[in-house]
């Protein structure tokens, strides 16, 4: 039975390894201004920033044609200039308002390599299957965790024994 839980184990473990290694490596990628998405991290110049958060908001609106349900408005500076991003209710697009002038505009279509790496981060790849996705390799790296603290005790409490034995 041993044995049987040893194979189990590894066989999950490399198994579920590859996806959570993506995920993590496209995390990291992520994190580091200029790696994926291009251009800088700059510090707002809020002396530029002539519009208000509800003025943007109606902007998007406005271009959208309807009433988004935004789930983010975000000030930043994007090539030196300060814009709102409204994120939601475009599926992975964003609608960009210049926050001096009010002007409105969609996000640009994202580079292939910004395509690759959000489907490898958010699991985009697989559609209708995503959630479904994500719970199987949540279920199988439990129980690769669940095997691996079982073999660990199975060593640790059998050399213990194995040594009092031995000491006696």
């Amino acid at each position: 039975m041993q044995k049987f839980i040893y194979q189990t184990h590894l066989w999950l473990g490399l198994f579920v390894s590859i996806p959570v290694l993506a995920w993590a490596l496209s995390g990291f990628l992520y994190a580091l201004p200029n790696t994926v998405e291009g251009g800088t991290v700059e510090k707002i110049d809020s002396n530029r920033v002539k519009i208000a958060p509800s003025e943007a908001l109606q902007k998007a609106n406005k271009l959208a044609g309807k009433t988004l349900p935004t789930t983010a408005l975000t000030l930043l500076m994007k090539d030196g200039e300060p814009v709102y991003q409204s994120i939601g209710g475009l599926g992975a697009d964003s609608i960009f308002i210049d926050a001096e002038t009010g002007e409105a505009r969609m996000s640009e279509p994202p580079t292939l390599k910004t395509q690759f790496f959000r489907q490898a981060h958010f699991y985009y790849f697989a559609g209708s299957w995503q959630v479904a996705l994500l719970i199987l390799f949540s279920i199988l790296a439990s129980f690769s965790a669940l095997t691996g603290i079982y073999l660990n005790c199975v060593y640790w409490f059998g050399r213990r024994s194995r040594t009092r034995f031995n000491a006696d």
